[in-house]
């Protein structure tokens, strides 16, 4: 039996997988794909997540897709509106044929005989399939989609009440009237302790080792509300994306040039949320700089709201164990808790643990350099979605996607049918790929692909240096176009 063949697979119908098949639909058309999905439905962060509150923790003029405006009025926007966004654009550019849910990767094998990948899998039945593609466009994020991180607590076994993480929140949970503990200080938390309080929690403590920084943001944009009853939807959100995304860019170099302003700054907004008795240096001042992690955004200021109105807290300390009635601490006091929330993180997996070969020669992440952000030394014809850590994902995606179609009609112009990114520059010295301190990059080092000293090696978190460089830049520096062998010979 002949294995079904694509001139682009594409794997994950989240955020990315649906923006790439969209622009390869306009910019690459005639181009045979098909979008492999390994969940019952699309949506990727945005169908798994479930747990109360789930929702951006970027503006969604600037998470939504250059090509599709977003009209609803709430910037900050909640899950399941997210998901209906991701629907619409689905329906609207006919994807649902070209999506194959209950369909997970194993493994891709490259042969430069052939010019494509073979790659094999397990459907929602768990038989085998296979299928073979010039090209494979990896959209299924960064993280572990089966197991979030969940640290070993001492004595969890003894609790009388229910531990759940918020990557796996039972749909039956019962938290009405009760006492709850969410270990953690990162977005996630932030989320979950207001959004409980607000759904009929008794009490909620958020249980911190250390603070991150937190702002307030409204979760509506008055201006662009305005706009958008004078302006065409699309002109209206072009606007405010690129004004937003300036925005963000210029905030986020301010802190790095600036960071003891940028602290104080921050403080100095908590304090006027908080009020002058509450402990901000205990409990809202990190230990590292903004924006060496990710801010936590507070829409609308909920979570200081519920914590100045008594309906929740914050403990900063450490877990020594976990006992029947709660959590006992090092400072030796005991929080009483019915459920217990582990907002502990993510586990960061590159192409969602699919095994890579070239040739034979199997590949490891760890040891691969990023070319542009977006695909990786000597490995041919395979790119990765990966977003921005400092912005929206989004900009970075929709940039991946266009950089890719173009390389894609690059090939058909040159006649070629492969594309590999090979490292020649002299002096070539390697660093992480990403600068972030946050754990779940810390925990990863190993795993993760490392970035360069000199472009086109280099990584930038810097949505306008990116539109030069992938909208505007040249395809060939360091890239090698190549046919397999056996047309070479026949063309000979």
């Amino acid at each position: 039996m002949v294995a079904e063949h694509l001139d682009v697979l594409i794997i994950g119908a989240g955020i990315s997988g649906i923006g790439a098949a969209v622009h390869l639909q306009d910019k690459c058309p005639g181009k045979s794909f098909i979008i492999l999905e390994r969940r019952p439905n699309p949506g990727g962060t945005w169908d798994l997540f479930r747990y109360p509150g789930i929702r951006s923790d970027s503006d969604m003029y600037t998470l939504g897709f250059n090509f599709k405006p977003w009209t609803s009025r709430k910037a900050i926007a909640d899950g399941p509106a997210i998901l209906s966004y991701l629907n619409e654009t689905i329906a609207e550019h006919g994807l649902a044929e070209k999506i194959r849910h209950g369909f997970q990767v194993k493994s891709a094998s490259w042969s430069s005989d052939d010019a494509r990948w073979s790659v094999e899998g397990v459907d929602h039945e768990g038989k085998p399939f296979s299928l073979t593609a010039n090209m494979i466009f990896s959209c299924t994020g960064y993280y572990n989609y089966d197991q979030g991180y969940q640290p070993e607590f001492k004595g969890a076994g003894d609790f009388k009440g229910q531990i759940v993480h918020p990557q796996h929140w039972p749909e039956s949970l019962d938290y009405k009237g009760k006492r709850i503990i969410v270990i953690g200080s990162g977005a996630t938390a932030v989320t979950l302790v207001p959004a409980m309080v607000d759904r009929g929690a008794g009490h909620v403590t958020m249980l911190q080792r250390t603070p991150s920084w937190m702002i307030s943001r409204p979760s509506e944009d008055k201006l662009v509300l305005r706009m958008q009853k004078i302006l065409p939807a699309k002109l209206a959100y072009k606007i405010t994306r690129y004004r937003n995304t300036l925005l963000q860019q210029f905030m986020f170099r301010l802190a790095r040039r600036k960071p003891k302003a940028a602290a104080e700054r921050l403080l100095n907004e908590v304090r006027k949320e908080l009020g002058p008795d509450f402990d901000i240096k205990t409990h809202m001042t990190p230990p590292y700089n903004p924006w060496e992690q990710r801010l936590c955004l507070v829409p609308d200021s909920d979570m200081f709201r519920v914590i100045r109105d008594g309906q929740a807290e914050i403990v900063t300390d450490h877990i020594e164990s976990i006992v029947p009635e709660g959590i006992l601490l090092k400072s030796g006091k005991t929080l009483p808790a019915d459920i217990i929330v582990t907002a502990t993180g993510l586990n960061l997996q590159m192409l969602s643990g699919m095994k890579l070969s070239v040739d034979g020669t199997a590949v490891t992440m760890g040891e691969k350099v990023m070319y542009k952000g977006i695909m990786f030394n000597d490995v041919p014809n395979l790119a990765m979605w990966f977003g921005y850590t400092n912005a929206s994902w989004t900009l970075k995606a929709d940039l991946t996607s266009e950089y890719m179609c173009r390389l894609v009609n690059e090939m058909d112009r040159r006649g070629v049918s492969i594309a590999t990114p090979v490292i020649s520059s002299k002096d070539f010295q390697l660093e992480n790929f990403v600068d972030f301190s946050s754990g779940y990059f810390q925990r990863a080092w190993d795993q993760l692909p490392k970035s360069g000293t000199k472009p086109p090696w280099t990584l930038h978190q810097n949505y306008l240096k990116d539109i030069k460089l992938l909208r505007k830049g040249p395809l060939d520096d360091e890239m090698v176009f190549s046919a397999p062998a056996p047309a070479q010979k026949a063309a000979a």
